[in-house]
């Protein structure tokens, strides 16, 4: 399914990532509305420097949802997200090299230190990522029960929720602040430029485009 529009959008997310991606979309010469600098404003799509061009500024974990179903043509969304809703309407063709983190599976140092990840059979986890986790445990062979959450996974363990926890991490601070060490590791992720499959066939010429603007922007940096 897309939605039919003249115009190209570009979904971004909100936070740290954003912060990160500006100086990208500057080299690649987009300039949004002034507006879209003020933290107070509540509207979420703004216009560019770029006629027929506007970003909408949306959730992280949303984006890829916008470019699947088409109400974005183009985005930039974590290969957290990517790999949690694995859309096939949609197509990552630029790693941009921001967003660094990993993504792990962790569990309190107490507990870690008579663990042994070889015997797991099953495991209860706490996650924002129930696909993902699901995926990881089961090429082990390990049924895995997810409690999904969207925030504060660090202290599930200490609840009584779970023994373990999948989250991101970059640091690795807020693990260790919360009495938790990492067991493994199940992916680097850093942030794709993302497009709508459909809209690479019936656009070509400016999709493509803006895949070359931003390659650009990233040989430049």
């Amino acid at each position: 399914m897309t939605i039919a529009n003249d115009r190209l959008r570009l979904a971004v997310p909100k936070g740290r990532i954003l912060e990160e991606l500006l100086p990208l979309l500057a080299r690649a010469g987009i300039e949004p509305e002034a507006a879209f600098s003020d933290k107070g404003e509540r509207k979420l799509e703004f216009q560019t420097n770029v006629p027929n061009l506007s970003i909408l500024r949306v959730r992280s974990f949303d984006i890829a949802t916008f470019v699947a179903f088409g109400a974005a043509q183009l985005g930039v969304a974590g290969r957290d997200v990517l790999m949690e809703f694995d859309f096939p309407e949609v197509s990552a063709p630029l790693d941009l090299r921001i967003g660094a983190c990993r993504m792990v599976v962790a569990e309190s140092k107490e507990f870690r230190e008579k663990d042994n990840p070889k015997r797991w059979s099953h495991v209860r986890v706490a996650t924002k990522y129930p696909e993902i986790t699901r995926r990881h445990f089961a090429a082990r062979g390990v049924q895995a029960e997810c409690l999904k959450l969207n925030g504060a996974m660090e202290i599930a363990p200490s609840l009584g929720l779970c023994r373990r926890i999948v989250d991101l991490v970059s640091t690795g601070s807020t693990l260790k602040a919360n009495g938790l060490v990492e067991v493994e590791e199940i992916a680097q992720i850093t942030s794709k430029m993302v497009v709508n499959r459909a809209a690479m066939k019936t656009r070509p010429d400016e999709i493509h485009g803006w895949i070359d603007r931003f390659q650009g922007a990233l040989d430049a940096a």
